[in-house]
């Protein structure tokens, strides 16, 4: 149990990293590293400890407390929004913005985005379905359908919907649309037919879009999309639980008898409230505690490294080997110099 556990905290702190990627300095990361778990397991206790959260069930009747199967909200969308709190804090990449308004900065390898993706999914049908603690509980069969049918719905949306709105295909939105699939249904994955899985992909599909527009557009730069694929679609998991839970499973869960029933599954609006609750606690605490850190790390060691070793690239000025040696860096952009 602590190594599984273990897991989904790494999981869930590392989210930042692909956020803030190519302008973190290694040493505040290291900080970073060391102090983000504190901000997972105090959640995690409220949530899957028995704490607060998961008891608000049988002391304010909402339900069956905070109920998040496999960690869209303790595990994805935390990471999202310590994401969201560090980017804020650290800024932009040097050339990302001219005149107020983004710059692509596209993706250097879609090949190994495409690959990384499918290995996450593959992943995911061990994350999910092994939170239920045990071989032998017949939902894993359930589990492991909503995960694959709310993954593919999603891709094909966000496919879909991206080309209508920028006219072209983009395979790095497909792969982010894939993860904001798997990212929403990971905490109703036991609670839901195959059907609200579709819809709750439906959903993430298009949210995941127009999210990751919104917070460029505000001037969060975000390297790979981690804010709305985990940020934005975990909150929607989380919330999804409240609409979409169908009764069929969950009883004992956070001590009520009762299995887990949604609003459009005739459970009333108890649940739904809960989740809403759930998700407003979780967006206070990662993004008020993981800024307060950020801006106190950079007193001891600066979160951005100097001008002049981002633009030469980490890898080569901090690590002193260069990732791609045969990869020669671009000039530095004009609207930086």
């Amino acid at each position: 149990m602590f190594f599984f556990m273990s897991v989904l905290m790494e999981t869930g702190i590392t989210i930042p990293t692909g956020a803030m990627a190519e302008r973190w300095n290694w040493g505040n990361f290291c900080l970073y590293a060391a102090f983000s778990p504190f901000i997972y397991c105090v959640f995690a206790s409220w949530v899957w400890g028995g704490g607060w959260l998961a008891q608000r069930g049988v002391n304010w009747r909402l339900g069956s407390g905070a109920v998040d199967f496999a960690g869209s909200g303790v595990v994805h969308c935390i990471g999202g929004v310590m994401a969201l709190a560090g980017c804020i804090v650290m800024g932009p990449r040097i050339g990302k913005y001219v005149n107020g308004r983004p710059v692509p900065m596209v993706a250097h390898n879609v090949p190994a985005i495409m690959g990384g993706t499918l290995l996450l999914g593959f992943g995911w049908l061990g994350f999910n379905p092994g939170s239920t603690l045990s071989g032998t509980d017949l939902r894993i069969s359930f589990i492991v359908v909503n995960t694959v049918v709310a993954s593919l719905v999603a891709s094909t949306v966000s496919m879909i919907e991206f080309r209508r709105k920028a006219g072209k295909w983009d395979p790095a939105m497909m792969c982010n649309g894939f993860l904001a699939g798997l990212v929403a249904i990971t905490a109703p994955c036991a609670f839901v037919t195959p059907i609200g899985a579709a819809l709750i992909g439906v959903v993430a599909g298009v949210l995941v879009i127009y999210s990751s527009m919104f917070f460029e557009n505000i001037g969060v730069d975000d390297v790979a999309g981690a804010i709305s694929v985990h940020g934005s679609c975990g909150a929607w998991g989380v919330i999804s639980v409240g609409l979409f839970a169908c009764g069929e499973y969950g009883a004992g869960f956070n001590g009520i008898p009762t299995p887990v029933t949604g609003l459009f599954y005739g459970g009333g609006a108890g649940q739904l409230i809960m989740q809403l609750i759930d998700v407003a606690v979780l967006v206070t605490w990662a993004f008020a505690v993981m800024s307060a850190w950020m801006k106190f790390s950079n007193l001891i060691v600066p979160i951005r490294p100097t001008r002049e070793e981002e633009l030469k690239g980490l890898d080569a000025s901090q690590m002193g080997g260069a990732a791609y040696p045969d990869f020669q860096p671009a000039a530095e952009p004009a609207a930086a110099r």
